[in-house]
């Protein structure tokens, strides 16, 4: 159940490409991001809940995470809600991560568990991004929308990449571990 959960999520990822960037539709596309960055939360509660949690789950769930924000980012970014540097921000967060990623994998380690804060982090930018959207697609709601999805997305990027400085912590660590375990030294 969990995983279908997933699966739902990033069949959202191309419809609210298509919405927001096709026939610009934008409440709609507002709705379909919300529905996709609340269900990040609940295909985690249902697995836990369940007991359902699986390694499949593990891998989907950053997955479709990261699919919604850089989706999201640059349809954005198109339409001119988003700020080309903000993007840029968030994207070299994304690419210092996935160089960590390739490094760790040269080192035989998968993916590591995420953290409790890149969670936090992925959840306040994707509660930002819609309420962004609501206001450049709503002109009465322009002003408070804009004010709260601001707020959100800069407190998201700061999270964001003080996630991404403990992953690269991390890294560091697995890969003095597996440096002293190829040597022999303790």
């Amino acid at each position: 159940m969990p995983n279908l959960i997933s699966f739902a999520r990033l069949l959202g990822v191309p419809l609210f490409l298509y919405l927001l960037l096709g026939p610009r539709a934008d409440v709609a596309a507002v709705i379909v991001l919300a529905v996709g960055g609340t269900s990040d939360w609940v295909d985690g509660y249902v697995a836990r809940r369940l007991r359902q949690v699986s390694r499949l789950g593990e891998l989907l769930d950053p997955l479709a995470d990261r699919l919604y924000i850089l989706a999201t980012l640059v349809a954005l970014t198109i339409r001119e809600v988003v700020p080309w540097q903000f993007t840029v921000a968030l994207l070299a967060r994304e690419l210092l991560l996935g160089l960590r990623l390739l490094v760790l994998r040269g080192y035989g380690y998968g993916p590591p568990p995420v953290h409790y804060l890149g969670k936090t982090a992925t959840f306040i930018l994707l509660a930002a991004f819609p309420t962004l959207l609501l206001a450049a697609a709503v002109p009465g709601a322009s002003a408070v929308a804009g004010a709260i999805g601001w707020s959100l997305a800069w407190w998201g990027l700061v999270l964001y990449w003080a996630a991404g400085v403990l992953y690269l912590v991390e890294a560091a660590h697995l890969i003095r571990l597996a440096r002293a375990a190829r040597t022999g030294a303790p």
